[in-house]
């Protein structure tokens, strides 16, 4: 895969207008779809389910990845597979057995992320980073849209980028939360092959134009 790649969270699209989102991405320069699936419990908000994962898988045409911030994600990883999820994340904070859940998902076809509130250490990856596909940083917490962005970031990113080559690994590195044209180029050149854009890209007057500059 090419890195610099923009997946706008449809957690910020139309819900009542959410096939013309989805055509809008499909015809755009996103690259991939990004879901966010809260389940009131591991954050403190509620998204969506299976139903709008039906409707996505329906009409998306391009790489869905979920994000799953949920309790016990092992118990659904498989549905959401089925469901059309190319990749699925889940939180090193709510997994007991990581390690078996990353190579369940694998398992099942899919890619495999490992995703990081931003007060977990990026060393808590080390005995997983050699078996995951992406390692997702989050720059707000967990929960809401339109959150400020944490500077640390830019450190986090450092310091897994260096993890994975330490240990040979290919995963690739995606940024969620704040993400906005103002600091697109500056977490690429921090080393971030993935930028989640929730607001910053359904908010603007024109979305297609606003991923286009995400990527410069």
């Amino acid at each position: 895969m090419k890195t610099k790649l923009i997946a706008p969270s449809l957690l910020s699209a139309d819900f009542g207008n959410l096939q013309r989102d989805i055509e809008m991405l499909n015809n755009s320069q996103a690259d991939w779809f990004h879901v966010d699936v809260m389940d009131g419990r591991f954050v403190p908000n509620i998204s969506f389910g299976f139903p709008v994962m039906k409707t996505i898988q329906q009409h998306a045409k391009k790489f869905v990845d979920v994000h799953l911030m949920i309790v016990e994600p092992e118990k659904y990883v498989e549905e959401f597979i089925n469901y059309g999820a190319d990749l699925v994340s889940v939180h090193y904070e709510a997994c007991t057995h990581l390690h078996r859940t990353i190579h369940l998902i694998q398992s099942k076809g899919a890619k495999a992320g490992v995703v990081l509130n931003p007060s977990t250490p990026v060393l808590m990856l080390e005995d997983i980073i050699a078996d995951v596909d992406l390692v997702l940083l989050m720059s707000v917490n967990p929960g809401f849209g339109g959150q400020k962005f944490i500077e640390n970031t830019y450190k986090k990113i450092s310091e897994t980028k260096d993890l994975i080559l330490s240990n040979n690994s290919t995963a690739l590195i995606q940024i969620d939360g704040g993400v906005n044209i103002d600091n697109a180029g500056k977490l690429f050149e921090a080393g971030a092959d993935v930028l989640v854009a929730g607001n910053a890209v359904f908010s603007s007057e024109n979305p297609e134009r606003t991923i286009e500059l995400l990527k410069i």
